[in-house]
This record gives C-alpha cells, sequence and structure tokens, in this order.
C-alpha cells in the first residue's frame, strides 16, 4: 500500500510540473507545430524588379491570372482581369500568406501602374502613349511575396497599340472633287454637269452637213436644231 501510494504522489508532482505534457513522455514537439502556422509553398531566392522574393507553389492547385484589354471610345482601356484558384484580398487584410489569396500588381511595359484588389481597371489615355505597349497583371501574396510556379511568377500579358485618329476622306489634304466622265461612243460627248474652275461647260454644237447649224439649251442639255424648220 505504501509503495502504492508513493508511486501516486510522485505521478501528482510530475502533473504539477510539467501541466499536460505528463511525467516520462516522448513529447514530439506538436503543441508547437499546432500553434505555428503552417508555411505556404516555399520561398525562392528569385525576386521581382522590386526585391520580392517568389513563393513557389504546387502547380496543380496554384494561382492563375489572364488579362484582357480594349479600347473605349473615350481613348480609356479597359482592364479585365480572370483569376483562378485565387481570391483578392480585401483592404487591411493580415500581411501572411494564405494560399490563393492576395492582390494583383498591374505593369505597363514593366512599371508598375497600381495594386489591385479586384477584377477591373480603366486605363487613362494619357498614360498610354502612342505606340505599342505591354500589360502585365501579377498575382502576390498578402506578405508581399510573389505567387510562383516552377520558379515563374505567376502573371499574365496584353499587348496593345495606341494610335493618332487617322484624318477622313473629306479632310485629306489636296483632295479634289472626281471629274466628270466622258464618253467613247461615236456620237457627241456629253457635257460633264460638275462645275469646273472656269465655271459651267459650255454647250456643245452640233452640225449637220449642207444644212445652219442651231443649239437649241433646254438647262443643262443640248438639242441640235435645224434652221430650216423654223
Amino acid at each position: 500500500m505504501s509503495w502504492t501510494r508513493g508511486v501516486l504522489a510522485v505521478l501528482a508532482v510530475c502533473v504539477l510540473l510539467t501541466g499536460s505534457a505528463g511525467c516520462g513522455s516522448s513529447d514530439t514537439g506538436e503543441p508547437e507545430a499546432r500553434d505555428s502556422a503552417t508555411p505556404v509553398g516555399r520561398l525562392l531566392d528569385d525576386t521581382d524588379e522590386e526585391g520580392r522574393r517568389y513563393r513557389e507553389v504546387d502547380g496543380e492547385h496554384a494561382p492563375e491570372v489572364g488579362i484582357e484589354v480594349q479600347p473605349e471610345s473615350d481613348d480609356s482601356w479597359d482592364v479585365r482581369l480572370t483569376v483562378r484558384n485565387f481570391r483578392f484580398s480585401p483592404a487591411g487584410a493580415a500581411a501572411k500568406a494564405v494560399a490563393g489569396r492576395g492582390v494583383a500588381h498591374l505593369f505597363l511595359d514593366g512599371d508598375l501602374l497600381t495594386r489591385l484588389r479586384g477584377p477591373e481597371y480603366r486605363l487613362a489615355a494619357d498614360l498610354v502613349p502612342r505606340g505599342t505597349h505591354q500589360v502585365t497583371v501579377r498575382l502576390y501574396a498578402d506578405d508581399g511575396t510573389v505567387w510562383a510556379v516552377d520558379g515563374k511568377p505567376v502573371e499574365s500579358t496584353a499587348d496593345l497599340t495606341a494610335s493618332e485618329p487617322e484624318p477622313t476622306a473629306a479632310t485629306e489634304p489636296g483632295q479634289s472633287p472626281e471629274p466628270g466622265r466622258a464618253s467613247a461612243s461615236g456620237g457627241a460627248a456629253e457635257p460633264s454637269r460638275a462645275s469646273g474652275p472656269g465655271g459651267p461647260s459650255e454647250p456643245a454644237v452640233i452640225t449637220v452637213p449642207g444644212e445652219i447649224a442651231e443649239t437649241v439649251v433646254i438647262g443643262s442639255r443640248v438639242v441640235p436644231g435645224n434652221a430650216g424648220d423654223r
């Protein structure tokens, strides 16, 4: 009985000193593992233009992004993103990497334009000079790391070309009205109805051999007549 009580006393002291870990148990460190957040992916040494490290994730469940750029009537550009396995984090989100979450960075010719927390953006016309440009979207985790697959950032690029409006046919310099056409038949040429630089065209005179020619002008038509019949 005394031995049993001694063992119980030792066990009681063990519980008081070590808490829930127990006396003589093999501690595997699992409680500490549960307290610390499970890391997402693997940090690489590669970085983006601003020194942010790539975060490599499995390609099967990795986030994906696509981009489409369309011109608008006011010369601005409508930018639309399509994402998969990815959700945009709201403003004020904790600065830690969560699988499939974060923000999108939008670049124009490699220069950062803005950070997006949604799939739509209006690119102002004055930000796009004349010529061909590249608009790139890249996905980032909330801790600032770059989502990456196979060592490459998760991104997509679209080309756009901005050009000045071409002059219409009515405003092209040096344009003149199309001249009238003459018939190629054996009869008299039909006069042009278009006025030239010297005013209306002169009426034609038709001569019949052996008779006195007479010209009768009705509007812009020429009707030959015979003086002997009058």
